[in-house]
């Protein structure tokens, strides 16, 4: 086809796009060509030096082909061949530049793509004490390389995916060979598969169309920003999902007490990580029941009060004109209001905001007779035990919970608790995640694999990886590894 037919199809494409380039010109000044490329998503500086240049030379001959044009006069790292349309336009939008030449049959695209993109820089959701700062960014190529800084193996396989008709975002399936399970890797390839959709902008539309109970509170898939905690994953035998346009990983499959799990907790003394999980669990319990417990002990179980403390609660509900569980209610939804307006707003005002707002709310709430003082410090107490889970959708879950839990105990004292928690746990129990049992290693019991969970054992012990995603290589490390006082270290 004529470089005029391919030229008259291209523009009608992409009409209406002014920010599409049609460089035309001549090489040698004797064969027409033209170039293609996207202003702001292109090398403009690259495509001048290395395309432009040499082949507009006078003294260029005139080859037969254009393979013999790319391999004398441009020196690009990285060319690949274009047949169709279909290929030219999906190497355009993705910045690289494509070469038609008048009459040859294939046209060629050079990788020079670059756009503007946010630098490595630290999580901020996911901050430690001790530890890597780098997180991911939103460029897919950064993200990858991180992971093959901490993994420098060719066992490391990345399989790429494009998802979304519109916005054909690149997704790349992560996984080091050998460890991950090959039907896991074919189970997230299939699902992945199935995704047929219009455009995919962030990571949760992906997970939210690949978990397993996509109407449980509780998330299946763990996403994180840090390249420590998704190597960490893979070196489990898990898999990780990385999606081209946003700092977020998605690592599968996980269980419940994954989400319950610091990257911290590797980095300090395994003394001091166990005691901080610990604290977690049971902030867990506290911010999960103890709302509930409250409104059901003043309900209906005052007996379970002692003497003092119970005038004490009564003197201060006195003029209250609320029941407890509405006073419980009117308290959590503000707090839950204050937390949210203080993400939203800009981070140099918004934890002051939150903070000092549910400060002035709860005192001039109290003095106005609306709640009482010690709901409001029940209240207050829940929401800081609410932020030692680290994981965000984790914390999500138990807020959500909170609130049903709470009418429960309303209505049913001590055995609605009961009811709500063993309705919590069977549903827990039943869910997988890519076919892992979520409460997995405690539901079913794997003792090997005890040894992260209550507790984080000294890393000369974690000897094996997790039994139902690290079979395929056992053991991580060499037998003899605790230090010996007696003999030094060897």
């Amino acid at each position: 086809m004529s470089i005029d037919e391919n030229s008259q199809m291209l523009r009608s494409i992409y009409s209406n796009c002014p920010d599409v380039v049609f460089r035309s010109f001549t090489i040698g000044g004797k064969k027409k060509a033209m170039l293609l490329y996207i202003e702001g998503l292109s090398n403009i500086e690259s495509i001048d030096q290395n395309v432009l240049a040499p082949l507009m030379q006078e003294n260029v001959q005139e080859p037969e082909n254009i393979d013999r044009i790319i391999e004398q006069k441009i020196h690009v790292s990285s060319t690949k061949e274009v047949k169709t349309f279909e290929d030219c336009i999906e190497q355009i939008s993705a910045g690289n530049p494509v070469l038609l030449i008048d009459h040859a049959m294939n046209g060629r695209s050079f990788n020079l793509a670059k756009w503007e993109k946010r630098g490595v820089e630290e999580p901020t959701a996911e901050a430690v004490v001790r530890g890597p700062r780098e997180g991911f960014t939103e460029s897919i190529g950064v993200n990858t390389s991180l992971l093959r800084r901490r993994l420098r193996t060719p066992k490391l396989k990345f399989l790429q995916r494009k998802i979304g008709r519109y916005t054909q975002t690149e997704v790349v399936v992560a996984y080091v060979e050998g460890l991950a399970d090959q039907t896991l890797i074919e189970e997230v390839l299939n699902r992945l598969g199935r995704i047929d959709i219009d455009g995919v902008l962030e990571s949760a539309y992906i997970e939210e169309m690949m978990e397993d109970y996509p109407l449980s509170f509780f998330p299946q898939i763990m996403n994180t920003e840090r390249p420590d905690v998704a190597a960490a994953g893979l070196l489990e035998g898990r898999v990780a999902i990385v999606i081209d346009g946003t700092p977020f990983v998605l690592i599968a499959p996980i269980t419940f007490y994954s989400l319950i799990q610091s990257a911290e907790d590797y980095y300090q003394r395994f003394t001091f990580s166990t005691a901080i999980r610990w604290l977690r669990y049971a902030a867990l319990v506290i911010s999960l029941l103890l709302p509930s417990l409250y409104v059901a002990v003043l309900t209906y179980h005052q007996e379970m009060v002692p003497t003092s403390l119970f005038f004490s609660i009564a003197k201060s509900r006195e003029e209250i004109p609320f029941p407890v569980v509405v006073e419980a209610l009117i308290m959590e939804i503000t707090f839950e209001a204050l937390r949210e307006a203080g993400v939203r707003l800009p981070k140099q005002i918004g934890a002051a905001v939150s903070i000092v707002g549910a400060l002035v709310i709860g005192q001039a709430a109290v003095s106005a007779g609306i709640v009482s003082a010690p709901m409001v410090m029940v209240v207050a107490i829940t929401g800081i035990a609410s932020f030692m889970i680290p994981r965000y959708s984790a914390g999500i879950a138990l807020r959500l919970l909170r609130l049903p839990i709470i009418l429960m105990a309303s209505m049913l004292g001590l055995l609605g608790i009961m009811l709500a928690v063993i309705t919590t746990v069977v549903h827990l129990c039943t869910i997988r995640s890519f076919g892992v049992p979520y409460m997995s290693p405690m539901g079913p019991m794997k003792g090997r694999d005890m040894k992260d969970v209550l507790m984080r054992a000294p890393w000369w012990m974690l000897n094996t990886r997790p039994h139902l995603t690290g079979e395929g290589d056992k053991y991580r490390q060499a037998p003899g590894q605790k230090p010996d006082p007696a003999n030094g270290t060897d």
